[in-house]
């Protein structure tokens, strides 16, 4: 594993190990209060399982979590890893709206789970993917082979699967360099006063819950943007945007719109949490993806209609 040196907030990857240098600045701050502010990416409860576990070192010694730290000390180690998980082939229907040798492009169902993790240990789309793809095992990642992004469990929409692990790092770095066009489609509350707009706000872990995310200036949040125009006003209440995200930051299509105060509808982490009658997930769907295939060059464009639910709600608002 490699070695970051964390001066200033930084994300932490999986192939990164923890070295810092205590500045004055932080002297008297709590191991593990110092680890959370440094990694916002990465969980209070494993940093925690870390220090514990005696992989985090203050000078080359393990130290609690309360230990107060000095100028000038040295932090290093690495983050616990849990136990690998057994992810069994389960029979799971998603429709798949293109296939070939190299990759798979799927429409996710809202409510299911993108891949295993604490209390979700099967019924989740890689679970499926494995059944109906068998040689997709240990493609990227054991626990989430053949993924390339996630969709919240409440989102529902199109993906691209990697069949190899040489397709598998084509379109991670394709993500990375943000050669991949990705758009959605979200009901949101209120109308906007114009008929598009840019949003351009750094995104960071929630100070306080560490679940959440947040608009976060300064260091402790990245760089993140998204566009928006409105397809389709419903009176004054509610609107249909299309929504493109040029970066692909954790929760940023639910944080950015709830930043404009348009948050997406059915939305109770970041919306008003209220007309969940209406509304029994959040209103958001991811719409197309265009790409450039990674083995044969062609540029490709895919679509995932909306799933029945949304749709549903879409039509009555129009009535």
């Amino acid at each position: 594993m490699k070695s970051a040196q964390y001066e200033s907030e930084t994300e932490l990857g999986e192939d990164e190990t923890i070295s810092l240098q205590v500045e004055p600045t932080t002297a008297g701050v709590r191991l593990d209060h110092l680890l959370v502010q440094q990694i916002p990416d990465v969980s209070r409860s494993r940093i925690i399982s870390s220090i514990k576990s005696g992989l985090i070192l203050v000078d080359g010694e393990p130290s609690k979590a309360g230990y107060k730290l000095k100028a000038g000390q040295k932090v290093t180690g690495s983050l616990y890893e849990p136990p690998p998980l057994s992810v069994a082939p389960e029979e799971i229907e998603f429709p798949i709206i293109f296939e070939d040798d190299a990759l798979l492009v799927i429409s996710k169902p809202p409510g299911l789970v993108v891949h295993p993790g604490s209390g979700n240990h099967n019924g989740t789309l890689v679970n499926g993917l494995l059944y109906h793809c068998a040689n997709i095992e240990g493609v990227g990642d054991s626990i989430r082979p053949g993924i390339v992004h996630r969709l919240d469990k409440d989102t529902s929409g199109i993906m691209v699967v990697a069949k190899n692990e040489t397709v598998h790092r084509q379109l991670v770095e394709m993500f990375k360099n943000r050669d991949i066009d990705k758009q959605y489609l979200a009901i949101v509350h209120g109308v906007p006063d114009r008929v598009e707009g840019r949003i351009v706000a750094p995104i960071g872990r929630h100070s306080v819950n560490r679940q959440k995310m947040a608009i976060r200036e300064g260091t402790s949040g990245r760089y993140a943007a998204s566009s928006w125009r409105v397809e389709e006003e419903y009176g004054l209440r509610y609107a249909l945007l299309r929504v493109n995200i040029e970066t692909g930051r954790t929760h940023q299509i639910r944080v950015h719109m709830a930043h404009i105060k348009h948050p997406v509808a059915g939305d109770t982490v970041y919306g008003p949490g209220r007309n969940n009658r209406m509304f029994p997930r959040q209103m958001l769907h991811a719409f197309k993806l265009v790409f450039k295939h990674p083995v044969t060059g062609r540029k490709m464009s895919f679509t995932a209609p909306l799933w029945e639910d949304m749709q549903g709600i879409c039509d009555s608002l129009t009535e």
